[in-house]
């Protein structure tokens, strides 16, 4: 076995999304302000940052007022000022009401904020990084964490070269020990790190679950004469029933681009709901068909999200190393925005390591981290909508958002108690025999499409010739328990048609297509048994996203 060889950094950061570079920005400011020297390496699994960025997106510029004052100055591509909102409930394929603006929680208003595109932003903040000083490794997944003496000490990116059955290929390269005094985890929603540090350190052990939802997203350019620049769209309602919590966007951005989507939540019970085909349904709806037609789709792709909120947030910190954005779950599900708090925790997780290392010995408190967590108007802003899930989940989707209208807009979410919601999300999924089959119509080629033809709008590459990622802990669940039981949901819930039942010698057998996974975590979290662990394969594969 090659010896891998090792650099040694002053902080590392995994994940060059917007939590992992904003991090990297402020411990260089900081760095620049107090005349001092600081090696900092964020690496990043994706082909070049922004790669594996994909967000609806309405950005609060909250954050990135405060980590660059001049962003505008700079260029950030953050120009399309949101003009208005509409929020329609579908009542049917058909049919919708327009839910008056007083009517509408008023965390969804968004005066003031900016449709963007996350992933461009992202490579702009990578810009700024690098001029700055950090050092970005982009196209090496971070693989295993380091230890020492019960402490994490780095990060180990994983091999290159490697074959299906594990042999070196001629293009082996051995994995690099990027070593750290401190490791900022930053990977997104479900990150394959932050779950095994979770583990080993317990940092769930006082939280509830984590809650998540599954995001798909396209991109379309439109007529002209159908765009409204700045108008923000959600929808709830059809076509999910009732107690299947989940809802639309349709975005309108610059350059007649709509950025669209829908989201379900994946505590949804009957194991034939297919949130792909959901989405391209909802699409038919008058209310949105009439912005596509005669439109053009350019870009496809999907990513988990996490929905639990403040009662599902771990512990943040743990020897050697803390959780930012995502990777500890800090969306606002009331917004339904994540990258501004993503943003501001990764800034408060510098401020503090960068504190932290300025003692002489190991401070594993990491600069009172979670405290400046407490302390900040992001802890306030998920407290006061901490309700927002749990509502939902107890009394469903119409009485829910009465609650909600009345806990965010009378009380202003100050009410005197806190819901809590301890079901594990994979648990809600009922047996097949138990619900009513789904059936969804056959796509149309205009408007809604067929999952390969979407999966190839998001230029998802893999190297074929590598271990398969997707590991199974046994691998007879999907045909002996999964498939009798639920229908093996797995081929029903990715949004990239990873996983199928083929029949073989006469019988079935469960095959994974790994190279089209687009690396958005929904089978390690849905899946029923539990049974699959999403790892990350060879650097650089997976989507590669352009303006998502």
């Amino acid at each position: 076995m090659s010896e891998r060889e090792s650099m040694e950094f002053d902080v590392v950061i995994v994940g060059g999304g917007p939590a992992g570079l904003s991090a990297a920005c402020r411990l260089m400011q900081l760095a620049e302000q107090s005349g001092q020297e600081l090696n900092v390496c964020l690496v990043e699994k994706g082909s070049e940052i922004g790669a594996h960025i994909l967000s609806g997106a309405v950005l609060e510029p909250i954050a990135l007022n405060e980590l660059f004052p001049d962003w505008a100055e700079r260029g950030a591509p953050v120009k399309t000022a949101v003009s208005g909102d509409d929020v329609w409930y579908l009542t049917g394929e058909e049919s919708a009401v327009h839910v008056p603006g007083l009517l509408v929680p008023h965390t969804m208003h968004n005066k003031g904020n900016y449709i963007i595109s996350l992933g461009n932003l992202c490579r702009w903040l990578g810009e700024q990084a690098e001029i700055m000083g950090v050092n970005i490794f982009p196209g090496f997944a971070a693989a295993e964490v380091l230890y020492e003496n019960g402490r994490v000490v780095g990060v180990a990116t994983g091999d290159m070269g490697v074959s299906a059955d594990g042999q070196h290929k001629a293009t082996y390269e051995a994995g690099y020990e990027l070593r750290a005094r401190y490791t900022i985890f930053s990977e997104g929603c479900r990150g394959s790190l932050g779950k095994q540090l979770m583990e080993r350190f317990e940092l769930r052990k006082h939280a509830d679950p984590q809650h998540y939802g599954i995001g798909i997203k396209e991109i379309w350019e439109i007529d002209p004469a159908r765009h409204r620049e700045g108008i923000v769209v959600h929808t709830t309602g059809w076509p999910l029933d009732s107690r299947t919590e989940g809802g639309g966007f349709l975005y309108h951005a610059a350059n007649n681009q709509i950025y669209l989507g829908y989201i379900v939540a994946l505590n949804y019970r009957n194991p034939t709901l297919n949130p792909y085909k959901e989405f391209q349904r909802w699409k038919h709806h008058p209310k949105i068909s009439a912005t596509l037609e005669g439109g053009k789709r350019i870009s496809y792709g999907a990513r988990a999200v996490n929905k639990g909120g403040l009662q599902s947030l771990p512990e943040l910190v743990f020897p050697g190393g803390v959780l930012a954005g995502c990777e500890a779950g800090f969306l606002n599900g009331a917004k339904i925005k994540g990258s501004h708090t993503a943003m501001k925790t990764g800034m408060l997780a510098a401020e503090s390591l960068f504190d932290a290392l300025q003692s002489e010995q190991h401070d594993d408190t990491a600069g009172n981290y979670a405290q400046r967590v407490r302390e900040s108007w992001v802890w306030k802003e998920l407290h006061l909508a901490r309700n927002f899930g749990p509502a939902q989940h107890a009394f469903g989707n119409l009485l829910g958002a009465a609650f909600i209208w009345l806990d965010q807009n009378i009380f202003r979410g100050r009410l005197p108690f806190t819901l809590r919601n301890k079901d594990v999300d994979h648990a809600a999924l009922m047996p097949i025999s138990a619900c009513e089959p789904i059936n969804y119509p056959a796509p149309d080629g205009k408007l809604s499409f067929d999952l390969m033809s979407s999966v190839y709008l998001s230029s998802t590459n893999h190297e074929e010739d590598q271990p398969v990622h997707l590991k199974l802990l046994d691998a007879s669940v999907p045909i002996n328990h999964n498939l009798p039981l639920y229908g093996e949901p797995a081929r029903l819930y990715c949004p990239a048609g990873v996983y199928e039942i083929v029949q073989e010698n006469g019988e079935q057998r469960f095959q994974i297509n790994a190279q089209n996974c687009v690396h958005c975590k929904t089978c390690d979290i849905k899946d029923p048994a539990q049974n699959i662990n999403w790892t990350v394969p060879e650097g650089s594969g997976g989507p590669n996203y352009t303006g998502m």
